[in-house]
């Protein structure tokens, strides 16, 4: 329970949480937390759950009314008291035992990831059912019903993707489809970029025009290559700490990216969605960008529809497992930024910093991982060649 307050008809609890919509698991939060306090005789006239509502958008300061939504759910919470009381008795049960033989499924990352998965999983082999990844045959069915390792899988009942990656795994061996890569290939024109943003999102929007957990755009690198074979420029930004990095980031990309280059982003989803803000804050240079936004094209594809799938990549298409697969010594491996996320905890702990030492290696690190993702995308189309 966040807060406790006492009203005109009782005591009111507000469960806050920093989710956008009411979830399963929260109305079990709410229904315990009015268990304990109705238990210890305080009347309780609400039971609400407090929520980011993701469609406020920031005009000066945060008005608070608006950014949080608080419905009362203490109809459901007393619907729910049977339950608690019951699931309470069972955990104090198991307190009273040894430690409990729980076998891994579901529950390992269903409602939430396990603390104790690292524990559980420490014996699981590499070639354990428990890394078959994709839609299709659950894996923990197959585990529960003895079928461990993929060399015990009847393929047949195996999704396409997943066949594939249990076939690649138990004979070694590569699996391409020439056609489909040489069509990528052929859809990738000059002049040629490379792009990749890092972000960062808060559920209290910083800036004006903000949203919710709105990506905001701090950092971008950019290969560019104006014709096959020639030479590759590259171009960087990362914003200063406290600044609001929207339309310097916008305008740079507007000025180093001629109309109607090829822009190759590993996931055009995201790079879309932060192009498409970019294009709303600042509409006079909308139309640009919307060129931009025309001329992307998704390096994940041809890895997500497995035209090209190492063993090495072990069911992923992340960009993290096929650089090193297809790009031997090149790797994310010993970076101080490794993904997206710690880069976006860099930049606010390079925010909240006052070490200019500790800002100028933030800002190495920062730059090196993103400059990676370009040139990787950059040595990864080059790889592809071969496989045609």
């Amino acid at each position: 329970m966040d807060i406790l307050r006492k009203g005109g008809g009782g005591w009111e609890i507000h469960e806050v949480k920093s989710s956008t919509k009411i979830e399963e698991v929260h109305l079990d939060d709410v229904a315990l937390q009015y268990y304990v306090l109705a238990g210890t005789g305080l009347p309780v006239a609400r039971a609400s759950l407090v929520y980011i509502n993701n469609q406020y958008v920031r005009q000066g300061e945060i008005e608070v009314e608006k950014l949080f939504q608080n419905e009362d759910l203490a109809q459901e919470a007393k619907e729910r008291q049977g339950r608690i009381q019951e699931e309470l008795g069972r955990q104090r049960e198991v307190l009273k035992g040894p430690l409990p033989e729980i076998d891994v499924g579901k529950h390992c990352e269903d409602p939430y990831d396990c603390e104790f998965r690292g524990h559980c999983w420490a014996g699981v082999p590499e070639d354990s059912v428990l890394y078959l990844r994709g839609r299709g045959a659950d894996k923990y069915a197959f585990y529960a019903q003895g079928c461990c390792r993929f060399a015990d899988l009847p393929l047949e009942v195996l999704s396409f993707h997943q066949r594939i990656q249990v076939e690649a795994s138990l004979q070694q061996k590569d699996f391409v489809n020439p056609k489909r890569v040489r069509e990528f290939l052929r859809s990738i024109s000059y002049p040629l970029c490379f792009l990749d943003f890092e972000t960062f999102d808060m559920p209290i929007p910083p800036f004006d025009g903000t949203r919710p957990y709105q990506k905001i755009p701090f950092q971008y690198s950019l290969h560019y290559l104006e014709r096959e074979g020639g030479e590759l420029r590259h171009y960087e930004f990362l914003a200063p700490p406290g600044t609001d990095p929207r339309e310097e980031i916008a305008r740079r990309l507007v000025s180093q990216i001629p109309d109607g280059t090829c822009i190759v982003v590993y996931s055009s989803s995201f790079e879309k969605q932060v192009l498409e803000s970019l294009a709303a804050w600042f509409p006079e240079l909308a139309p640009k960008i919307k060129v931009m936004i025309e001329n992307l094209k998704n390096l994940m594809v041809p890895f997500k529809n497995m035209d090209i799938y190492l063993p090495a990549m072990e069911g992923s298409y992340s960009m993290k497992a096929i650089l090193p697969a297809l790009v031997p010594g090149m790797s994310y491996e010993e970076m101080e930024v490794a993904d997206g996320q710690m880069a976006g905890l860099a930049y606010s702990a390079m925010c909240g910093s006052s070490d200019p030492e500790e800002i100028e290696r933030i800002r190495c690190a920062l730059l090196d991982y993103c400059r990676l993702d370009t040139l990787g995308m950059v040595k990864i189309v080059e790889a592809m060649k071969a496989y045609c």
